[in-house]
């Protein structure tokens, strides 16, 4: 690896414009969307039963806008039932940017939020130490797993904290996306340190397999415009770069010939494919439901 490039979590405020432009050129929160609309209603539907108030836990939620759909279908199914979501994030500004989204959200006056401004292992430290007993009808961890140094004990920690009946629900990149192909390849080129982890749904499904745990997964078909990334010089393709390998400034710190593999890959069918002369990559993810138990 070479030492003068640094992760992109090293630069919170370019890893937070770089993330919003991903979202703004993917279809990432519009699959998610349509799996909480067509799969997410039959997932919650007896976490809640018999309970006066429903206790929800968001690891990594950023701005919100993913729990705030979540919500809304907890409430559907439990309509006057109090929710309690506790929610673990570490940035200041995405915490900032959920709760202005909050403020603008109407029906949200059953909804009791405590922000905790920790990442998941702060979290998890937090819990051993104080003995907490609280335990959760739902858990979600959406794109966050990447963030943690031991995924099979995260895994572990977080179901531990399932109510009866409970439910965790994990989306992460599908075992046949780009970003695996990239990984696969790059992983030991790019700037992996403890902030990021090359881990797939795939990879996660054989955890729980090995552990026992009852699980379902779901694909959720996606896909990312890099278009931008191969014209010289423009600064939302090195953003868009800077995404794609972790890497902060890839494009001005990865060595020359790195830079020319990554970009031929990219164009390649392992990653993308062309549609109306733009550079589509493939960005697919997965969604497992794990139960309690």
């Amino acid at each position: 690896m070479e030492t003068a490039m640094r992760s992109l979590l090293s630069d919170n405020s370019r890893y937070v414009e770089s993330f919003r432009l991903f979202l703004k050129n993917s279809t990432e929160h519009q699959c998610m969307q349509q799996f909480i609309e067509s799969r997410l209603p039959g997932v919650v539907s007896s976490l809640g039963d018999g309970k006066t108030t429903i206790n929800v836990l968001g690891v990594g939620s950023g701005s919100g806008e993913i729990d705030l759909k979540i919500f809304s279908k907890i409430q559907a199914r439990y309509p006057g039932v109090p929710i309690h979501t506790d929610i673990v994030e570490p940035s200041p500004e995405q915490i900032l940017s959920y709760k202005e989204r909050v403020a603008k959200t109407p029906g949200l006056q059953n909804i009791h939020f405590n922000w905790i401004k920790k990442t998941s292992s702060e979290f998890e430290l937090q819990v051993k130490e104080e003995k907490s007993e609280r335990k959760y009808d739902f858990i979600h961890m959406i794109q966050m797993l990447y963030y943690v140094k031991d995924v099979p004990a995260t895994l572990t920690f977080f179901r531990s904290l399932l109510a009866p009946n409970g439910k965790l629900l994990i989306i992460l990149v599908s075992g046949n996306s780009g970003w695996s192909t990239l990984w696969k390849k790059y992983g030991s080129r790019l700037p992996l340190n403890d902030l990021c982890l090359y881990v797939t749904a795939g990879d996660i499904a054989e955890m729980l397999r090995s552990e026992g745990a009852k699980h379902q997964s779901y694909e959720l078909p996606s896909d990312m415009d890099i278009t931008e990334c191969f014209i010289d010089g423009d600064r939302n393709g090195g953003l868009l770069l800077d995404f794609l390998t972790e890497t902060c400034e890839f494009n001005k710190n990865a060595p020359p010939e790195l830079r020319e593999e990554i970009i031929q890959d990219l164009k390649s069918s392992g990653c993308s494919s062309v549609k109306d002369g733009k550079i589509i990559f493939n960005n697919n993810l997965s969604a497992i439901v794990v139960e309690s138990g």
